[in-house]
């Protein structure tokens, strides 16, 4: 079974590996069905959404109709405005046949004047922090992507006290000097005020180019078995940390094994190797 440990503050243990839904945004029921079983095998007791996932949310509802208490749920909006962020969130509430999540997230915050208009007059946040006091969500935390995001959550987390934050971590990634310190800044300042950490992309190889997609991320995948362990093993590492499966079922069941087995960090040895052997790529500039 897959590792749990306390979600920040929220007194929620959750598996460190945490289901990104994404991978359901294209699929269908019994597909995603099978995904569910896969989830109780390994122990994950806490999912990830979006609106923006496809038909994610309505694939997980009927999940949450039957098992809602089974896990720690989170959606995102991506709206930025109070009426806008209102409509979408009761749309998903709707879509997920839930009355309430644990989790309520503002989807890819990485741009100052969206952050303005966020928390300004009329602003999504006005209705994220009501959602929270009629108990439609438990929790409010903020997403992002690209390089320049663990600076930017460090500013948003100065601006309001959000619960939780999402950003791409993996071992390519991580060679960056300037974002790994921003990243450590981030990491240290959450574990202080006990906000939760989640990451994406631990297995991201590098961009299509002109290769066929043979999977439904924006991204190609490792697909080695050997490559992926190593790789989730790296991130899993990182202590406090959780990990967000990758977006495509076909390698969901590597990723939730590798997270089972985890002992220790791979050298940077045999890390550098992989990077070689599988010509991995820096996702973002």
């Amino acid at each position: 079974m897959i590792e749990k440990i306390p979600f920040g503050k929220t007194g929620h243990k959750s598996s460190r590996t945490i289901f990104g839904s994404v991978s359901l945004g294209g699929v269908t029921q019994s597909e995603a069905d099978r995904a569910l079983d896969l989830l109780w095998e390994f122990g994950v007791n806490h999912i990830d959404t979006a609106p923006k996932y496809g038909e994610a949310e309505l694939r997980l509802g009927s999940w949450m109709k039957k098992y809602r208490n089974q896990f720690f749920l989170a959606t995102k909006t991506n709206e930025r405005t109070y009426q806008d962020a209102k409509d979408q969130f009761y749309q998903s509430l709707d879509r997920l046949q839930v009355d309430s999540v644990d989790l309520l997230q503002f989807h890819n915050l990485t741009d100052v004047v969206e952050r303005e208009i966020i928390m300004g007059p009329g602003g999504a946040l006005e209705f994220l922090i009501e959602a929270r006091e009629k108990g439609l969500t438990r929790y409010i935390g903020i997403t992002g992507h690209g390089l320049d995001t663990p600076r930017f959550h460090m500013q948003t987390l100065e601006r309001f006290a959000f619960d939780s934050v999402l950003l791409p971590c993996n071992y390519l990634l991580m060679q960056d000097a300037n974002y790994t310190a921003e990243f450590e800044k981030l990491l240290a300042s959450c574990r202080e005020h006990q906000i939760a950490v989640q990451t994406i992309k631990s297995i991201a190889r590098g961009y299509w180019g002109d290769k066929k997609w043979s999977h439904s991320t924006w991204y190609e995948p490792l697909t080695n078995e050997k490559a992926i362990t190593k790789c989730v093993h790296w991130v899993l590492s990182i202590p406090d940390i959780f990990l967000n499966t990758v977006g495509d079922l076909q390698e969901l069941p590597k990723v939730l094994k590798a997270a089972t087995s985890f002992e220790q960090r791979p050298s940077d040895e045999k890390m550098s190797k992989l990077v070689e052997e599988r010509q991995m790529q820096m996702l973002f500039n």
